[in-house]
């Protein structure tokens, strides 16, 4: 069965757009990255090891170079529900979003709400490589959200936010980050 085929009727003739989702958590325990410093040295850097974390949904359609993101207090059926609305308020007017995920638990939840404008496609088990929003949080952690420590939940949100704007608003970025030869739109 083919992409096309698994569409629903209503979705007949649009345009198709590729979009990508996943989640990320983000919180008091941090990333550490590389930093340059004198060969033989161990620099020194900030590891908190308290257990407050926020949880970045983010989605993306390289294609257009669109993003729609929220961060959230849990990853759960709730958030995922309004994730896709925001997803598909960014799908553009009178198009058709396949959306590709993993296959975690609240994705395919019976309490799911899926959008008329969004089609679900899950990846196969044990495929991180296939989904690229994944290129994405390694970008972030890598540019954004390393060797951080957050005092509180407030400060982990708003750095949250500030990484995926900071993402979001160059476009030139989210298309090399997440482009895929596989992942252009259907044209009929």
């Amino acid at each position: 069965m083919t992409v096309t085929e698994a569409l629903p009727e209503h979705a007949s003739g649009k345009p198709l757009e590729v979009w990508f989702q996943d989640e990320a958590r983000v919180g008091q325990q941090g990333t550490l990255t590389r930093i340059w410093a004198p060969r033989g040295t161990r620099p020194r850097a900030p590891r908190d090891t308290r257990y407050t974390w926020a949880y970045i949904f983010g989605a993306v359609c390289p294609e257009r170079g669109a993003t729609a993101a929220l961060v959230m207090p849990h990853a759960d059926t709730a958030a995922m529900n309004a994730h896709l609305a925001e997803i598909s308020r960014t799908v553009a007017d009178g198009a058709h979003a396949v959306l590709v995920l993993d296959g975690a638990g609240w994705h395919g939840a019976k309490a799911l709400v899926v959008p008329d404008n969004i089609t679900l496609l899950p990846l196969p088990p044990y495929a991180p490589e296939l989904n690229p929003i994944e290129n994405v949080w390694a970008y972030l952690r890598a540019n954004r959200l390393a060797i951080s420590v957050f005092e509180t939940y407030a400060d982990i949100v708003a750095r949250c936010c500030e990484a995926w704007n900071f993402f979001a608003n160059d476009i030139e970025t989210v298309r090399s980050v997440t482009a895929r030869d596989y992942a252009k739109a259907v044209k009929k």
